[in-house]
């Protein structure tokens, strides 16, 4: 019995600060992400309390439950009630204990104490039923429960009501690791406004999203998301659609185009006619697709409880051999050498430690059991706009035009674009910065809204803007241009015309910007072996050259989001194990359907409560680090696996021939727990975390004194 209250002990205490974890999440501090595993912090001394609280912040899920805090307050809420539920049945669980060890001296209270172990072990029954129902197999629940009713009948019932107890703490874990109960369904109104402005009678007046109405007049200002899909009556504007259509560029809208929900207006002031709103929105629709979609996770088990499953038949089957050889003591002992079940513990434990020192990276792993999934992964398929790009594009070419030159050109319009917050703007900055461009001074400025801005630049007006703007200001617009207007819509190229006085000097075109980290992490990417794709929404030509630029193989294009999940699904069906990387809810579908997911913060809401790992940093910098993490991983659970069936095997064999009971079957088991645990907490000890600013003044100033 000394093996059963080291145990008790040592995970009590492992556990004793949880109930507070919740209460008060506060910011983690930031910390350089590390590229690789030379690159991690120097180490530091061990620190044992430091480590102890390492394990305690671990179990709690501590670190996600911080990153999924600074994604989105509200599950502040959930994560509560989830602590208070597992708090719950854990008071349960200790009190049925306490009965039973009451019931040991004063026998009126066994039977207290077995309607408490009994009341415990409901949940196993629902289990034992669904899997069986549902899944047509016969899992280690039902093991649980044989176990936990053999006990009951031969009388061991401090060891039956000590099982409930241990069982509540690992169904504790392994809720925190599977994390779907905690999931919402996708809110694709997240973004939308509690209140819009809607024209009547020639008056704008601020209703209720929800009472906006077929045909209603809706105003939307720059930087606002359109509500509705519509059509606009009046008014010109720079819309970003990417985030529902693909498209790599803004798109200038005017009187009598489309506009969708979701998007959002970059610049400009539009009065949108309702055509659809709420749950027959575009965006709405692919959310309700998205709702109806079966994500891979929903049919996962952790791979702990699938090799515990799989031992499950040989550990009934010797169980039952011994019962008529040797008797029920005897049989119910085997079921307590748990060949391989101690997995169903150890996995869920493995998985709550790296989630944490992932976290303490940047990286948030929503559903831990994709992290047991990472090592299966053969095709990586990525969303090219958002994904692979950045949001500010790239001055590819200036075209100088009636005799001024390029360096002309470039110069005026950053001089006219000067402290223009977008991203357009900053692009042509940043062009004329990189060719050391000393920028002409600027009298005065005026803005419209929408096509272009006027500059008086050393006594002459420069135009800068879209070629509607230019052409109304009546800037002479050479035949010669057309090839180039051409050329870039074939490449979803966009352009921006610069004119000086009454001449167009040139013009310069922009194309999305490459992430900088992009080529180094597909390089690393390849070198592992992956298959590499590149689904997108945009056009054939910038998706060929993006992935030839890359050197990614595979890439399709023009695709629709529904499509995307089923690109997804045919690669499935062809035996490839997708781990699908986007941030737009174009993705979101093609995100569940993928068997892992991997969005980025910053992206829409619809990616990232859909993915189920997220970079915090809003790059793909963590990509290489989440895999090489990932080897470490496997090479803890292999560990595992050898801690869970070796004191199993030991276990039978004493039953039968040196005659181990109950008592001595469960000693090996825990002892196996422990080999175990020992080997999952040693990342911990790898990656310890810094200790608190006052602990570790403290320690400074004891070394201090000893010198």
């Amino acid at each position: 019995m000394l093996i059963e209250l080291a145990l008790i002990s040592g995970v009590g205490y492992f556990f004793q600060k949880q109930q507070h974890k919740a209460e008060q999440i506060q910011s983690m501090p930031d910390k350089p992400p590390a590229t690789s595993q030379d690159d991690q912090l120097p180490a530091r001394p061990f620190n044992t309390g430091q480590f102890l609280r390492d394990i305690n912040k671990a179990m709690a899920a501590d670190g996600r439950q911080q990153l999924l805090v600074d994604i989105d307050p509200k599950v502040l809420e959930t994560i509560e009630k989830e602590r208070l539920r597992a708090n719950q049945r854990l008071k349960l669980a200790l009190s049925a204990m306490g009965l039973a060890l009451l019931g040991s001296v004063y026998p009126v209270f066994s039977v207290f104490g077995v309607a408490g172990v009994l009341y415990l072990s409901r949940r196993m029954f629902v289990r034992v039923w669904r899997d069986f129902k549902l899944k047509h197999y016969i899992s280690s629940n039902l093991v649980g429960l044989v176990m936990t009713l053999g006990m009951l009948a031969t009388g061991h019932l401090l060891l039956a009501a000590f099982a409930g107890v241990m069982g509540s703490f690992f169904a504790k874990i392994i809720d925190r690791v599977e994390g779907s109960t905690q999931q919402q369904l996708i809110n694709t109104f997240s973004q939308y406004p509690e209140k819009v402005w809607v024209l009547k009678d020639n008056v704008e007046i601020q209703t209720d999203f929800q009472n906006v109405r077929i045909n209603d007049i809706v105003v939307v200002n720059a930087g606002e998301i359109i509500p509705v899909d519509g059509t606009i009556q009046s008014g010109v504007a720079n819309i970003d659609q990417h985030i529902l259509t693909g498209e790599s560029h803004p798109a200038e809208k005017s009187a009598g185009d489309k506009v969708f929900a979701s998007t959002l207006l970059l610049s400009g002031r539009i009065y949108i006619r309702v055509e659809t709103s709420g749950e027959t929105t575009a965006a709405a629709r692919i959310g309700n697709v998205l709702n109806y979609t079966q994500s891979y996770k929903d049919t996962l088990v952790t791979r702990g409880r699938r090799i515990s499953d799989r031992f499950v038949p040989v550990t009934l089957g010797i169980s039952a051999v011994t019962l008529p050889l040797l008797g029920p003591n005897s049989a119910t002992a085997v079921l307590w050498s748990g060949l391989g079940s101690t997995m169903g513990m150890l996995g869920p434990v493995s998985v709550l430690i790296y989630s944490q020192i992932l976290a303490r990276q940047g990286i948030l792993i929503k559903d831990g059991r994709v992290l047991e999934s990472l090592k299966q992964v053969n095709t990586i398929v990525f969303d090219k706009t958002g994904t692979l790009t950045l949001e500010q594009p790239t001055v590819a070419t200036i075209y100088n035009i009636g005799g001024f030159s390029a360096d002309t050109v470039l110069s005026h319009a950053a001089a006219a674009e000067y402290r223009q917050p977008h991203p357009i703007a900053k692009a042509i900055l940043a062009k004329a910065e990189e060719l050391q461009l000393e920028l002409p001074e600027r009298d005065e400025a005026s803005y419209e809204v929408g096509y272009g801005i006027k500059v008086i630049v050393e006594g002459k007006v420069v135009r800068v803007g879209s070629a509607r703007f230019l052409q109304r200001e009546g800037v002479e617009w050479p035949a010669s241009i057309l090839p180039i207007q051409q050329q870039a819509e074939a490449n979803s190229h966009s352009l921006i015309y610069v004119g000086i006085d009454r001449q167009l000097a040139g013009i310069l075109e922009m194309q999305p910007s490459i992430r900088p980290e992009a080529e180094g992490i597909i390089r690393y990417l390849k070198q592992r072996g992956f298959k590499l794709v590149i689904i997108s929404g945009d056009h054939q030509e910038p998706t060929r050259r993006m992935a030839e630029t890359l050197g990614i193989e595979h890439y399709f294009a023009e695709t629709l989001p529904e499509n995307k999940a089923a690109l997804v699904r045919q690669l499935r069906d062809e035996g490839d194990f997708v781990c699908f990387i986007g941030d737009g809810i174009n993705d979101a579908i093609a995100l569940k359907s993928a068997q892992t997911s991997i969005s980025l913060k910053g992206a829409s809401t619809a990616a990232t409560d859909t993915a189920q790992i997220i970079f915090m940093d809003g790059t793909l910098n963590h990509l290489e680090q989440l895999f090489r993490f990932m080897d470490e991983f496997e090479d803890t659970m292999s560990k595992n696996l050898t801690t869970s069936l070796a004191p199993g095997i030991i276990s039978i064999g004493g039953i039968y021939f040196f005659n181990f009971g109950i008592p001595a079957a469960m000693e090996l088991l825990y002892l196996g727990c422990f080999a175990g645990l020992g080997n999952s907490l040693l990342p911990l000890v790898k990656y310890q975390e810094e200790a608190p600013a006052q602990e570790k003044q403290e320690e400074e100033e004891l070394v201090a004194e000893k010198c």
